[in-house]
């Protein structure tokens, strides 16, 4: 019985919205920007430490885990970070929350190196989301952000997870093994959402191989 569902996704591609209707519909619990709010507190950062480092340039990879650990809200909300709180550390305070929270199960996890980090885990169902570039730019283009904004994001955002999890997993991303199931979301939230649903159900009532 899958107890959570892990949703990874290119930028731009809905991830964020698709996890909260998955959740809505199986009546579970989102942890989304409440993750990262968890990391945060479980590193007892303060929120002025937060503040001033969000606004602070900072390393090449430290600005990497602030990409990577963001779900739908890249670059709309604070994380932890101060000048003793590295990205080693980062990674390691990620790990204990995200086992935590896959332990209280009945959740949709958006994205933070969830599959990565739960994938020994069976009763965990991993999804991958991805689109065309176009349908990433009219998704990022119809929640506010501007052409060019929305170019530079799709630009960079993808490419430093990427470095993040060759660093931090010594693994290629997507790590196509990880997942049950890849979608196009192109095709609409309203086919992506069923295709999900109906594939871990399916899954779980398959006979187990022996």
């Amino acid at each position: 019985m899958y107890r959570m569902i892990t949703v990874e996704r290119e930028y731009g591609s809905g991830g964020g919205e698709i996890a909260c209707e998955l959740a809505k519909q199986l009546g579970w619990k989102v942890w989304d920007h409440a993750l990262t709010e968890e990391i945060a507190k479980v590193a007892n950062v303060e929120c002025s430490t937060v503040e001033r480092c969000e606004e602070r340039a900072d390393g090449t990879f430290q600005r990497l885990v602030k990409v990577f650990w963001r779900g739908s809200h890249e670059r709309s909300i604070p994380l932890p970070g101060s000048d003793t709180f590295d990205t080693d550390r980062f990674v390691a305070v990620g790990q204990q929350v995200m086992e935590k929270v896959a332990e209280a199960g009945n959740c949709v996890i958006v994205g933070r190196g969830a599959p990565y980090f739960l994938r020994l885990r069976a009763d965990a169902f991993h999804v991958f989301l991805y689109a065309p570039h176009a349908e990433k730019l009219r998704r990022l283009l119809k929640v506010g952000k501007s052409a060019r904004e929305a170019e530079d994001l799709l630009d960079t955002i993808d490419r430093d997870r990427i470095t993040f999890v060759k660093r931090y997993f010594n693994a290629d991303w997507p790590t196509r093994c990880l997942y049950h199931l890849m979608i196009n979301t192109a095709v609409g939230n309203e086919n992506v959402i069923p295709t999900i649903l109906n594939t871990m159900h399916s899954l779980e009532r398959a006979p187990v191989s022996v």
